[in-house]
């Protein structure tokens, strides 16, 4: 997965076998963000529904409704986290717009439809990572892909990757048999 600067969205590429990268380096330094630091007080987020504003060019507030998914490894002060507008995979430091009153954890009343059912105690959800996965679209289209990853918190969310897209899908996979 690659976070690229300037870009909210985390790509899933193969870096050194996609023909659209080109001239890679691999810095040798590692790269920790700790500017950011949790406000006293305040909720964690991981596995929450959310509540997340941002401004548009006309300075008006734009509500998207979403899941924060888990903390990015390294950079943790980053959040996995996606909406229900867009079902792909998006990185924020979420804590400044927490602050700002833009980013409110939504009570469990507000986001039943967001979070999947709680588990059964004991109960081990069955792991579909690593499985080969088809998607037929509307327009009929068919899609295959690569289930790459499974969130702790949510253990019915995982994460996908299309072999015709570079953006990694996160999906609410609920057994309905």
């Amino acid at each position: 997965m690659v976070k690229y600067d300037g870009f909210d969205c985390v790509y899933g590429i193969e870096l050194f076998k996609d023909g659209r990268v080109s001239n890679l380096q691999v810095l040798t330094e590692k790269v920790v963000n700790n500017k950011i630091k949790v406000p006293p007080g305040a909720e964690e987020l991981v596995g929450r529904a959310v509540e997340h504003l941002f401004e548009k060019e006309d300075g008006e507030k734009n509500e998207w409704r979403g899941m924060v998914l888990s903390r990015a490894p390294i950079m943790t002060h980053w959040y996995y986290i996606t909406y229900e507008k867009d079902p792909v995979l998006y990185m924020y430091q979420l804590w400044d717009d927490y602050k700002d009153g833009d980013l409110r954890v939504l009570p469990e009343s507000e986001n039943k439809h967001l979070l999947p059912a709680d588990r059964k105690p004991g109960e081990e959800p069955e792991s579909l990572v690593g499985k080969q996965v088809e998607y037929v679209t509307d327009n009929g289209l068919k899609r295959t892909g690569l289930v790459i990853y499974q969130v702790p918190a949510k253990p019915t969310v995982y994460y996908i990757k299309y072999d015709d897209d570079v953006h990694i899908h996160v999906y609410d996979l609920v057994k309905t048999t």
